[in-house]
C-alpha cells in the first residue's frame, strides 16, 4: 500500500519518496503515458468529488543531471493487497529511483478551501433546515452540493451563508482522527456522525468543533478561518432534490471581484451609480416590453398594407390568384405573417413566398380557406421529390431549401398549383 502523507497533513506540499513500480498506461501516436507508483505520496488522487493534485517529481540521474517529471493526474487503484496510487506522467522513471515530490500548492489550497467549505455548508444546511447532502462535486470554477430538499427561500439561503461565515470567523479547530469501524458505528448511532462509508477498514474522520463530524479521505483546513469565506452562487432543482452552487476561499474573493467589475461596467454604460443599476434595468425591461408590443403592432399593420398591395397587383386568373414572390430583405417571421395576411383578406388566393434572408432559404405556402388545397401535404410532397423536408397545417406550411435551389423549386411548385387549382371561366 502507498503511504498517504496527505492523511496526516493536508498542508504538506513537498516530500521524499522512492519509485516502487512503473507501467505504461496508454500509447497513442507512438507516445506513451506512464503510471508511476511511490512508496509514499502527498499527491491526492481523484476521489470523493475532489479532483486530484498535480505537480512535479524530480530525480537525480547517475551523471548528476536533474530530471523533472510533471505529474498530470493521480489515480487510485484497489488491489488484493490494498490500494495503490498511480502518478500519471509523460516520462518514465526506474523502479528504486529516489524522487522528490512537489505539489502544485495553489491548486491544493483551492481544493482544501472548497472541500472544507463544503463540509461546513453541508453541516449548516443539515442543522438549520434538515437538508442532507447526498452528493458533492468540486468543479474547476464552482462547486456544488445536492440536497434532499425542495426549493429554499432566498432569505433562508442568506441565513445559511451568514451562519457558515460566522463559524469561519470564529476560527474553530478542524481535527483529523482515524477510528475503528465499531467506534464509527457507535458515533453514527449516537447521531454525532453524519454518514458512514461501507467498508470494514479504519475510518478517517474530519471534525469541525461543535459543528460537524464526517467520514472523509480528502484534504482539509486546520481551522475554519483557513476556509476564508463561503459564497452561495445559486440553486437549481435536480432529479434528487436541490443543487446548491457555491465557492469558498480565494474563489469567493475572485467571484466577488468579477461580479463587482460586471456591475461597474453596467453602471458606466448606463451613466448611473452602481446602486442604481437594478432600478435602471427594471425600467429598461418595462420599456423594452412596451416597445416590442409597439413593434409587433406596426408589423401587423405593415403586413396588412403589404398584403393589400399584393392582392391588387396580382389579379385572379382562371379563378385563382397565385401570388409568388421572393424576399431578400425581410425576415422569416414577417414573410410568414404576410402570407397569412394576404390569404385572409382576399378569396381564391394562394401565396407562394421564398424568404432569401438566410441560407437555406425558407419556402412558405399559404392559401385562403375557400381553396381545395392542403398546404402541409402539398409542400411536404413537393420538397420530398428533392430530398428535402417540410410541412405544416392545411392553410400554412413551410420548408427549407438551399438559396440557389429555392427559386427553381418554387417555380416548379407554382406550375403544379396552377394545373391543380385553375378553373377557366366558362360564362354564359
Amino acid at each position: 500500500m502507498t503511504e498517504r502523507l496527505y492523511y496526516e497533513d493536508s498542508f504538506l506540499h513537498s516530500f521524499p519518496a522512492h519509485v516502487v513500480d512503473i507501467r505504461e498506461g496508454s500509447r497513442a501516436g507512438g507516445v506513451s503515458t506512464w503510471q508511476i507508483a511511490l512508496d509514499r505520496t502527498a499527491f491526492y488522487p481523484t476521489s470523493g468529488g475532489q479532483p486530484c493534485d498535480t505537480g512535479l517529481l524530480t530525480a537525480t540521474s547517475r551523471n548528476g543531471a536533474i530530471l523533472e517529471i510533471p505529474i498530470e493526474a493521480v489515480e487510485e487503484e484497489e488491489t488484493q493487497n490494498g490500494s495503490r496510487i498511480w502518478h500519471i506522467a509523460a516520462k518514465p522513471l526506474q523502479t528504486g529511483t529516489a524522487v522528490h515530490g512537489l505539489i502544485d500548492w495553489p491548486r491544493r489550497l483551492d481544493h482544501i478551501q472548497q472541500h472544507s467549505g463544503q463540509h461546513l455548508l453541508s453541516a449548516v444546511f443539515a442543522r438549520e433546515l434538515d437538508a442532507q447532502t447526498i452528493s458533492f462535486h468540486l468543479g474547476e470554477f464552482v462547486s456544488t452540493i445536492d440536497l434532499t430538499s425542495g426549493a429554499i427561500a432566498h432569505h433562508s439561503l442568506e441565513r445559511i451563508e451568514r451562519t457558515a461565515n460566522e463559524i469561519i470567523a470564529e476560527d474553530r479547530p478542524v481535527s483529523v482522527r482515524i477510528v475503528e469501524r465499531s467506534e464509527a458505528e457507535r458515533l453514527l448511532a449516537e447521531g454525532r456522525l453524519r454518514k458512514l462509508p461501507e467498508r470494514d477498514s479504519p475510518i478517517r474522520l474530519i471534525e469541525i468543533a461543535d459543528c460537524d463530524l464526517n467520514a472523509c479521505g480528502g484534504t482539509h483546513v486546520r481551522s475554519t478561518g483557513q476556509i476564508g469565506s463561503v459564497l452561495i452562487r445559486g440553486t437549481e432543482r435536480v432529479s434528487r432534490g436541490l443543487r446548491v452552487e457555491f465557492v469558498s476561499g480565494l474563489r469567493a474573493v475572485n467571484a466577488a471581484r468579477h461580479d463587482f467589475e460586471l456591475l461597474a461596467r453596467a453602471a458606466a454604460a448606463l451613466s448611473i451609480g452602481r446602486d442604481d443599476v437594478p432600478g435602471a434595468v427594471e425600467r429598461m425591461q418595462t420599456e423594452s416590453k412596451a416597445a416590442a408590443k409597439e413593434r409587433q403592432k406596426l408589423r401587423e399593420e405593415l403586413a396588412t398594407y403589404h398584403a393589400t398591395r399584393l392582392a391588387i397587383e396580382e389579379m385572379i386568373h382562371d379563378n385563382l390568384r397565385l401570388i409568388r414572390r421572393n424576399f431578400a430583405d425581410r425576415d422569416r417571421e414577417y414573410v410568414r405573417l404576410l402570407a397569412s395576411k394576404v390569404c385572409s383578406i382576399v378569396p381564391r388566393t394562394v401565396a407562394l413566398f421564398v424568404c432569401e434572408e438566410t441560407d437555406p432559404a425558407r419556402i412558405l405556402l399559404a392559401c385562403s380557406r375557400d381553396m381545395n388545397l392542403n398546404c402541409g401535404e402539398f409542400l411536404r410532397s413537393a420538397l420530398a421529390e428533392h430530398g428535402l423536408r417540410g410541412g405544416g397545417s392545411t392553410d400554412l406550411s413551410q420548408g427549407e431549401a438551399a438559396k440557389d435551389e429555392a427559386e427553381k423549386i418554387a417555380a416548379s411548385m407554382a406550375g403544379t398549383l396552377r394545373s391543380m387549382l385553375s378553373r377557366p371561366h366558362t360564362g354564359e
